[in-house]
């Protein structure tokens, strides 16, 4: 919270109880954000066309508490760096799931774009100015 010493804006309430609030927990939102949303995608085909009532609270509370993380993020990453961070590990992390959960094949052309895609975060944690370091 501003003007609160040893702490840089901005803070959630959350993380004023944590020591150093600074980018980092930006991070640590966006990580948040991301295992929520691969919870929620992962529970989309269980809730059966939201038929099923549990995995269908599940996927409406996992997209709910992502998008929650996703904008304490944007206080701090810009909007298209954090972007491009939540949606290329989600894809990634959704296909993983998708491979060793649900026995779903993955060729590779679909390993090589999976690739790419780690690749283009890592270029974008790196090197980009844009990015919140």
């Amino acid at each position: 919270m501003q003007g609160k010493p040893g702490f840089s804006a901005p803070c959630s309430r959350l993380a004023t109880r944590l020591p150093g609030c600074t980018h980092m927990n930006a991070y640590v939102y966006l990580a948040l954000a991301i295992a929520a949303e691969v919870i929620a995608t992962s529970a989309l085909k269980a809730s059966e066309g939201f038929t099923r009532p549990g995995p269908s609270l599940l996927v409406a509370a996992g997209y709910g508490i992502a998008f929650y993380f996703l904008s304490l993020t944007l206080k701090t990453v810009p909007v298209g760096v954090a972007y491009a961070i939540w949606s290329g590990a989600g894809i990634v992390l959704i296909a993983l799931i998708g491979w060793v959960v649900l026995k779903q094949p993955l060729d590779l052309p679909a390993v090589l774009g999976m690739g790419l895609i780690v690749a283009g975060v890592a270029v974008i944690q790196l090197f980009s100015k844009a990015a919140a370091h």
